[in-house]
């Protein structure tokens, strides 16, 4: 349904009890995924039963390291790679101690996606970018997810120092929640990355115990399209 709304590429996060790089609603999203019994293991069987009907939407597993540590590095590579998964963000683990994970992911043909952010430094931007694969994720603001917006401005001036470092494709994310916004990324970079506000649509439809309601699906559905729709002017008015 996601991609037939307009979505490129689906990330998915893997259930943690301690996220902390995001914002409220994705730590209540978490938390309501645990309390439904959500775990890594079951995340993995829904991606293949969504792989039985889609093969070629990329599918991205965003998360913490902890889960990865507890299921063990070359086993969940193996098994996310098996399940239909084609990359990796981790936000909790540097560059510097990615070697854990790198050769199990590699010899599973999982890309392992870097996070980048104003505050990181030309050298450094360097050393993250080396390692990186699949796309760059250009974390656009100083905090957690959902909670503030970079300006077009901003975002101008941090795109070609990014370019000039890596010839992976930038997608944007954190802080991008209106189709004003995801426009904005898209004409910029190669991509937006819209969580949170997807998550807040999907809260705001939830019955009393939390689960999905006939307005759910339709009302996300629809803001993806809005989304994409955006995404499409951005990329075009970009030339």
């Amino acid at each position: 349904a996601m991609p037939a709304a307009g979505a490129d590429l689906i990330e998915v996060g893997m259930p943690f009890s301690d996220p902390s790089a995001d914002g409220p609603v994705i730590q209540l999203a978490a938390r309501r995924g645990l309390k439904a019994g959500a775990s890594l293991p079951g995340v993995l069987k829904m991606i293949a039963a969504f792989r039985e009907q889609d093969q070629e939407t990329p599918i991205i597993l965003m998360g913490y390291l902890n889960p990865v540590e507890a299921y063990g590095h070359a086993r969940f590579c193996a098994d996310a790679a098996k399940a239909g998964v084609d990359g990796l963000i981790l936000v909790d683990l540097p560059p510097e101690e990615a070697d854990i994970l790198e050769q199990p992911a590699q010899d599973a043909g999982l890309d392992i996606i870097r996070l980048v952010a104003p505050t990181t430094s030309d050298e450094r931007l360097r050393y993250v970018l080396s390692h990186a694969s699949g796309f760059v994720y250009y974390v656009s603001i100083t905090g957690i997810t959902g909670t503030r917006t970079a300006s077009a401005e901003a975002l101008q001036e941090a795109l070609p120092r990014l370019r000039a470092a890596t010839d992976l494709p930038v997608a944007i994310g954190f802080g991008i929640r209106t189709p004003e916004q995801a426009a904005t990324a898209a004409g910029i970079a190669d991509g937006a990355v819209v969580a949170s506000a997807l998550l807040s649509t999907l809260a705001d439809t939830l019955d009393a115990d939390g689960k999905a309601t006939d307005q759910t699906l339709p009302r996300v559905l629809n803001q993806i399209k809005d989304l994409a729709a955006a995404v499409r002017a951005g990329e075009k008015k970009a030339g």
